[in-house]
């Protein structure tokens, strides 16, 4: 009786006042959706895609959306500033922008790396970037001097994700070589390296107080270190298939993750283990991150649509949830998050009694909203103005900006007069400077200094490797012959002695 009663509550679609609630659904890119990322003041969300635009989603009801053109290849991650007034993003074509999330549509364009920029992040202060990269390397940036700064390049494949800590003097990277990454940025060296994944490492990052790292694995596992004791304290593996991207919750308590297996995961770090399954995407789930308030927090995924949740769990305890659902069965080992000195990893594994929730994607604010699209798409990207720190800046097209209705059209005007009407109040209110191509022979031109000046950066990026490397082993043979000559001192000295000795009459 009580198997059968168990049983049917499995399958019951529970909702409480308590799960995470769904609230909107974003449409409008035109491939999957690779990277999310709340503004920090929780009035807009910033997403990449690989059909290579950088959109700022308005989370008021009736708010316009930004579509930004300029990458030539997909985007791979993006970030609001800590301010909130700047957007970095990263992409497959070896460059990192930096957004003016606003109708003016400004960037500036970063050129270092030599192959696919795979991830950007700030640090805590805005003053910094850091970028991960599939040339094996990861990079700083100064964010007001528009310059690079320094590489860190143990990795021996291509680096997947890094990230600062929240006081900026650490950063953790990730990658294909199966390794997680702690550095000292005031000294360039690698602290520590840690390795417990069966699979490339995709994702990493700080917990919001920098006392621990989390990093997931393409084998599906989640592992959560402590950077005080270099131990691993908790160890998931509740997906079918790779996780994607995961978040810390603000308070650390919770813990989201984005999976191949279409699904959202909720885990509670307190009790260890999982209480929530999400369906709602229709492909894989790419990206995943919560509000810097925690109310809220976002999923983008390769059916090219974002779904906004409500957290609303972090209001009860996990016992409290489990006994409104009536999901309880076994008794569950005590919290070992904040153990210091665990005597040995905690497996986690799939569980009947988390909660699964399948709700139904519908939007319950608004219709899809009017998509504001600046610059060009990127067969015709020419910068503005270059120059020799290889940044570049460029602004919204005056003769292309599109607006786009709520059903997607986007032929550039509506079909009725009130469309018309509304249309060009847009563009008298909110003027959109971006530049055009005058001629095609100044085109041409101008794209073959920017084909100069890609050579140019990525020539100059491998000479600063290489002198990196130079410099490393200079330091260590110096160090290596200065411990010669002590032992050298040494055993003359010891010579001398030994010859000034006056000889025993005695013997």
């Amino acid at each position: 009786m009580k198997q059968a009663l168990i049983h049917a509550l499995r399958k019951r679609p529970f909702r409480c006042s308590e799960d995470p609630a769904l609230e909107r659904h974003f449409k409008g890119h035109k491939n999957a959706v690779t990277c999310v990322h709340f503004n920090p003041n929780n009035k807009q969300l910033a997403s990449g895609s690989a059909d290579k635009t950088v959109m700022i989603w308005n989370l008021a009801p009736k708010g316009r959306a930004l579509r930004f053109f300029g990458h030539q290849d997909a985007v791979t991650g993006v970030q609001f500033s800590p301010s909130g007034k700047r957007v970095a993003s990263s992409s497959k074509d070896r460059t990192v922008r930096l957004w003016t999330p606003s109708m003016k549509g400004e960037c500036a364009v970063f050129r270092a790396h030599t192959a696919a920029v795979r991830s950007v992040a700030f640090s805590a202060d805005g003053l910094r970037l850091v970028t991960a990269s599939d040339d094996k390397s990861v990079k700083v940036w100064s964010v007001d001097r528009q310059s690079f700064i320094y590489s860190l390049n143990q990795h021996t494949n291509w680096v997947r994700c890094a990230r600062f800590s929240p006081d900026g003097r650490l950063i953790v990277s990730c990658g294909d070589d199966r390794t997680v990454r702690l550095w000292d940025t005031s000294t360039k060296h690698c602290l520590n390296c840690f390795s417990d994944c069966c699979g490339s490492s995709t994702f990493v990052d700080f917990n919001s107080n920098g006392t621990c790292i989390g990093s997931s694995g393409a084998d599906s596992s989640l592992n959560i270190w402590d950077i005080r004791t270099n131990k691993l304290i908790q160890h998931y593996k509740v997906h079918s298939e790779g996780i994607n991207s995961f978040s810390f919750h603000p308070s650390n308590n919770f813990l989201i993750t984005g999976s191949s297996d279409h699904t959202v995961k909720v885990l509670d770090l307190l009790e260890g283990r999982l209480i929530y399954t999400l369906h709602g995407h229709k492909g894989a789930v790419t990206s995943v991150a919560f509000s810097q308030a925690g109310d809220l927090f976002a999923s983008g995924g390769g059916d090219r649509q974002i779904l906004l949740w409500r957290t609303n769990f972090d209001s009860n305890s996990y016992q409290d949830v489990l006994q409104k659902h009536g999901r309880r069965a076994t008794p569950d080992p005590p919290p070992h998050l904040s153990d210091i000195y665990p005597r040995s990893p905690h497996l986690h594994h799939p569980q009947d009694s988390a909660v699964q929730i399948h709700p139904a994607v519908a939007d319950t604010r608004s219709a899809d909203p009017q998509v504001v699209e600046l610059g060009q798409p990127t067969h015709n990207n020419t910068a503005r103005h270059v120059d020799t720190s290889r940044v570049e800046t460029q602004k919204g097209d005056k003769s292309g900006s599109w607006v786009s209705s709520a059903a997607g059209n986007q032929t550039g005007a509506f079909s009725t007069g009130k469309g018309r009407r509304e249309e060009e109040e847009t563009v008298l209110t909110h003027p959109l400077e971006v530049f055009s191509s005058h001629a095609s022979s100044l085109d041409s031109t101008l794209q073959h200094i920017v084909r100069q000046l890609d050579i140019l950066t990525q020539t100059v990026s491998v000479l600063e490797e290489r002198l990196t490397l130079t410099e490393d082993r200079m330091k260590e043979c110096l160090l290596h012959q200065s411990q010669i000559l002590q032992n050298l001192r040494a055993s003359r000295e010891q010579q001398r002695s030994e010859s000034d000795t006056p000889p025993d009459p005695f013997t």
